[in-house]
């Protein structure tokens, strides 16, 4: 069992947990992850680990409630307890020779971006955050980016937070003002990472995406997790999550995304139906 300390809404839908596990605390690098349930007879969902805290013993994962699983996470509280929780896994990002960075991250997939934008500040690199939202309200971790970023953008997609527009309009507007990157670290909506890769191609700068495919074991034994990338099938529990954004196959990883949409919307709908009526 292990107990939920801290208990944080980011913002209406994102919500942040810190959880004791000393031992994965210990161990866990940027770029990781765990798998947690929410309950005895609950799915195994996969989160970042956004933060540790070896001294507390302490791993905060973040979270958007989009499905029935989240939604059941979300209610627990503080001094409740999470039945699994196994990890670290999935390889550390690769931060080696990064002296200048540009770390894009959109909605929750800040929560991974933030501490790989961290972790390259604190061994001394440049880093230039660009971080979008659809508006103000979804805003999250911009203290924390700011602390850890030479340079930080904010965009948003209504123009109420920072510029409006999207985060490649940003990362293009400080590529063409001279801007050289040793690397384009680009995590969010697979939608938003293409087009990221697909803009970086063009300047020939190295972009490194984390991917997140529906995954149950985490072993590389299920398959579930399995994409495309340089024309080879990649397992995102073992071989990644991070992969080289140039050679991964968008269109198909979308595409398995959206398999389990309709079903995941009536567990979803079914939940919130039982919520009701406890009411």
């Amino acid at each position: 069992m292990f107990k939920i300390v801290r208990r944080t809404e980011l913002n209406p839908t994102v919500t942040r947990i810190e959880i004791a596990s000393p031992l994965i605390a210990a161990k866990a690098k940027p770029g990781q992850f765990v798998i947690l349930r929410a309950s005895e007879n609950g799915e195994r969902i996969p989160l970042t680990v956004a933060a540790t805290d070896k001294e507390a013993g302490t791993v905060s994962v973040i979270f958007q409630i989009v499905g029935e699983t989240t939604m059941l996470l979300n209610e627990l509280k503080e001094g409740d307890f999470l039945p699994d929780l196994v990890g670290p896994l999935g390889k550390p990002t690769e931060l080696e020779g990064i002296k200048k960075a540009a770390v894009v991250g959109g909605g929750v997939g800040c929560a991974i971006a933030y501490p790989v934008a961290k972790a390259l500040h604190d061994r001394g690199a440049e880093v230039h955050s660009i971080v979008g939202f659809r508006s103000k309200e979804l805003v999250i971790l911009e203290e924390e980016f700011r602390a850890a970023s030479d340079k930080y953008v904010l965009m948003s997609d209504d123009g109420t937070a920072g510029e409006k527009g999207l985060v490649t309009d940003a990362l293009k507007k400080l590529i063409e003002a001279g801007e050289e990157y040793d690397e384009v670290i680009a995590i969010g909506p697979l939608i938003m990472m293409k087009f990221v890769c697909a803009l970086t191609k063009e300047y020939g700068i190295k972009t490194l995406v984390s991917m997140n495919p529906i995954m149950i074991d985490g072993t590389g034994m299920c398959g579930c997790c399995r994409l495309t990338v340089g024309g080879e099938m990649k397992f995102a529990c073992v071989d990644g999550p991070d992969f080289d954004g140039h050679l991964v196959d968008f269109d198909e990883a979308m595409a398995r995304s959206a398999a389990y949409r309709e079903y995941e919307q009536k567990r979803r709908d079914g939940h919130c139906n039982l919520l009701k009526e406890a009411r």
